[in-house]
């Protein structure tokens, strides 16, 4: 019933497609299947997440006219790739009792949670922004790219689940929120690493421009021309959230050595 209610809200209020509304849904049932903490921690990111989407919203769009597509409601691969890793991870570690899968899920919300953070805010705050990997200046919205502003948000984002997603587990509550934070802060760079290297990416033969919108904002159908022609963003984002988890398993298994 909670599920059910927070999901048609946003469908409502157009934050969530009809897909991503089930979606949603059947995550939102596996997270308070596992627990309360669980779901808690669940809704706030999606809460917050949706705030940040909002926020600016119209400067945001702007600024991102020639590289994005103009979506403002998250459908159902969007909102499996950020939280279908975490909803199934914390179901399991809950009914086979394992603390390791719990320690994944919260590192891979904590990657989805500094993806998104470091995305909504260091578009509209960080000034141009850098390929992660070349230093070169792109456009606003383009995969790969960081600034200073998003960095710091990245960093902010992880340990906030970190931090709230740690009372999840009777014990060790310290240990899980370093290790859920490393492994949100290291799932980030890997996605953005991923999205800068490895990510489909267009090229518009009119404006010449790079795009990730197979028409440009000037009308013209753009053409693959760089990295794996199936690899989408929320395929990256995936990616992320699946290396978040097995940082923050190393980093918790390495803590309880010590």
């Amino acid at each position: 019933m909670l599920a059910g209610a927070i999901t048609a809200g946003a469908r409502v209020t157009r934050t969530l497609t009809e897909s991503g509304q089930w979606a949603a849904f059947a995550a939102g049932i596996l997270a308070t299947a596992a627990g309360w903490w669980w779901s808690g921690t669940l809704i706030v990111f999606f809460v917050t997440s949706s705030l940040l989407t909002r926020w600016r919203q119209p400067e945001r769009m702007a600024k991102t006219e020639g590289t994005l597509p103009r979506a403002t409601e998250r459908n159902a691969k969007q909102v499996l790739a950020n939280g279908g890793l975490f909803a199934l991870l914390s179901f399991a570690s809950t009914y086979l009792r394992n603390e390791r899968l719990a320690f994944a899920a919260l590192g891979a919300l904590a990657a989805a949670s500094s993806d998104t953070w470091s995305t909504e805010i260091g578009t509209v705050l960080g000034g141009a922004p850098r390929m992660i990997t070349t230093g070169a200046i792109v456009e606003p919205g383009m995969s790969g790219a960081v600034t200073r502003a998003g960095f710091g948000a990245a960093i902010a984002g992880a340990a906030f689940i970190a931090l709230l997603g740690a009372f999840a587990i009777p014990l060790h509550h310290q240990r899980i929120a370093i290790a859920a934070a490393i492994g949100g802060i290291g799932g980030g760079l890997i996605d953005s690493l991923i999205g800068a290297t490895l990510q489909s990416r267009r090229f518009c033969d009119r404006c010449r421009h790079w795009t990730e919108r197979r028409v440009h904002a000037c009308g013209f159908r753009t053409r693959h021309a760089r990295g794996i022609y199936w690899l989408s963003n929320d395929a990256v984002n995936l990616c992320g959230t699946f290396a978040g988890a097995v940082i923050a398993v190393t980093a918790g298994w390495l803590m309880a050595r010590e």
